[in-house]
């Protein structure tokens, strides 16, 4: 079976409005982030679904026994909740996948990339009360609770492992190859970590030349996020001339390099000529 397929444009653009109005809410609802964008990807998706991935994650939330005490007994919990009852966790092949980033397959497979079962571990924990929130490691994903001082790191893809300070240095350097430095183990904004699953969805189409469609909407979504990098404009640019709409995409070039040239006027004449390269391409 391959990858899912997106919705037709009509409900398309209803999930990106949606998905535009959540991100500006003054607190964003992660799950509901992560579930429009499954919805994006996967046309089966409807409001249905997302209400039956809402409705599972309370029940995970529900049957957690309750574990008064500090953060580690609520990472304890999660582990033996999640991870070895329920079975949530990654593994290599995982990779692979565009499901491993859509948040209602991997409810349902119980498999996922570090990042999306990160977040269903803080779903969970949230929704149980623990004080938990994402750890954005270089390279891995994991979860946190607890204040800085009393700080617990778990590490969901490796079903919730409770991991010692040499853990986490480790998997610092086996990403980066470069030593852990204390502002990596700060609470991810959750926008941060909607933008940090696109890139990744983004990262497994480029992987897959034929699969443009999805590189496209994985970057216009990352556009609709209140804060974004603006390179993102060149990257959506780029991927309409690639999939051939030349004249939007050769518009959007010429754009970005208006941006560009008030700090880099070269690098704004080699956008424009990209642009001219662009619009040739219907001659």
């Amino acid at each position: 079976m391959g990858p899912p397929h997106p919705p037709g444009p009509e409900q398309s653009a209803v999930w990106r409005q949606r998905f535009s109005e959540e991100a500006r809410a003054d607190r964003p609802d992660l799950s509901m982030l992560c579930l429009l964008i499954g919805a994006q990807a996967d046309g089966a998706l409807d409001e249905a679904g997302m209400d039956a991935a809402q409705i599972e994650l309370d029940r995970l939330a529900g049957e957690l026994p309750f574990r008064p005490g500090g953060p580690r007994s609520w990472a304890t919990a999660l582990a033996e909740h999640l991870g070895e009852r329920c079975g949530f966790r990654g593994t290599p092949g995982d990779y692979q996948r565009l499901e491993s980033s859509l948040l209602h397959e991997v409810l349902r497979r119980r498999r996922g990339l570090p990042i999306l079962l990160s977040v269903v571990w803080m779903e969970v924990a949230r929704r149980a009360g623990a004080p938990v929130y994402g750890v954005a490691l270089p390279g891995h994903f994991v979860v946190g609770f607890g204040p800085p001082e009393q700080q617990v790191l778990a590490d969901p893809f490796d079903g919730g492992r409770v991991l010692t300070g040499p853990d986490a240095e480790l998997l610092v350097a086996g990403a980066t190859g470069a030593p852990l430095d204390p502002s990596m183990l700060t609470p991810a904004d959750p926008l941060d970590v909607v933008l940090r699953i696109l890139n990744n969805i983004r990262a497994w189409a480029a992987a897959r030349p034929e699969r443009g469609d999805v590189a496209l909407w994985a970057v216009e979504l990352s556009l609709l996020l209140p804060s974004h990098p603006a390179r993102l404009r060149y990257d959506r640019a780029q991927l309409l001339v690639q999939r051939g709409d030349f004249l939007l995409g050769a518009a959007e070039l010429d754009a970005y390099a208006d941006i560009v040239a008030g700090v880099d006027e070269p690098a704004a004449d080699r956008i424009h000529q990209q642009a001219r390269a662009a619009r040739a391409m219907l001659n």
